[in-house]
């Protein structure tokens, strides 16, 4: 592994521990201020989220909307350019709760997650979930 990927590769399992600590603030520092999040589907977060204030509100308020809450980190993949977390996550839709996983894909920049690209399971249940746009 090259030097790069180990630098993506240590940025991605500290965010990790946080998440999977809970711990907000050590979260929140993992984001580069320009933090960029790409959101697809057809619902009301479909599109690129740009500036971690905005990205972070699309996150929370989805959070808010799914009562979602992380189940484990199944797996940290990382290369030279980019990396990824595959989550597995508890949401409650309609009074059921449901257990989905996602991709989020990264790319890391000055030692701070940059960019977000979020991939569902799912991507109509979620759209479901959020609502449309």
């Amino acid at each position: 592994m090259s030097d790069r990927s180990d630098e993506v590769r240590a940025v991605l399992e500290r965010y990790a521990a946080a998440w999977t600590s809970g711990d907000l603030a050590r979260i929140f520092a993992c984001y580069h201020d320009d933090f960029a999040l790409h959101y697809f589907g057809r619902n009301a977060f479909a599109g690129d989220h740009v500036g971690k204030a905005a990205a972070l509100k699309v996150l929370g308020e989805f959070s808010r909307r799914s009562k979602r809450r992380l189940l484990e980190i199944v797996d940290i993949l990382a290369g030279p350019e980019r990396g990824a977390l595959l989550a597995r996550e508890m949401v409650t839709h309609r009074g059921a709760e449901i257990e989905i996983e996602r991709l989020f894909l990264y790319r890391v920049a000055d030692g701070c997650l940059r960019e977000c690209w979020l991939y569902d399971q799912d991507q109509r249940f979620i759209d479901d979930i959020i609502g449309p746009a």
